[in-house]
């Protein structure tokens, strides 16, 4: 076990060796200060560039194509909403649509709300029909 006065030497050397290298730093800083703010510079910029690149960059193709398919859609489209709902195009305002998801059923939601549209007929191949869908 370490004695109290081992222990409150350790701790004197410590500081020591700590204003020993704050003491050097600003002379260091002073040598390397022009060549180092242009590989701050130089770094900031790359940052940005990493940023646009892997988020910004893929995020607007990712809005630009959602908005073509919306702008797309058209009365009898197959679609699936976000939340998950699956109906056919009934009919298209400005900026929403009727989607029809059983006999007599339409919900009118946001166009933005779609998710994807299906290809013809994928409702009838899961089993999805207005007629099961009632019950009649």
């Amino acid at each position: 076990m370490m004695k109290k006065k081992e222990w409150v030497a350790g701790i004197y050397k410590s500081i020591a060796i700590c204003a020993a290298l704050v003491s050097a730093a600003p002379a260091y800083a002073q040598a390397t200060s022009s060549v180092g703010g242009i590989y701050q510079f130089v770094f900031i910029i790359g940052i940005f560039a990493l940023f646009y690149f892997l988020l910004i960059r893929p995020q607007r193709k990712r809005q630009k194509e959602h908005q073509q398919m919306v702008d797309a859609l058209t009365q009898g489209d197959e679609i699936i909403t976000a939340s998950g709902i699956l109906g056919k195009v009934s009919d298209i305002d400005e900026g929403y649509i009727d989607i029809q998801v059983a006999s007599n059923t339409t919900f009118k939601m946001q166009k933005t709300a779609v998710h994807a549209i299906l290809p013809k007929g994928t409702l009838k191949s899961i089993g999805v029909s207005n007629a099961k869908a009632t019950g009649n």
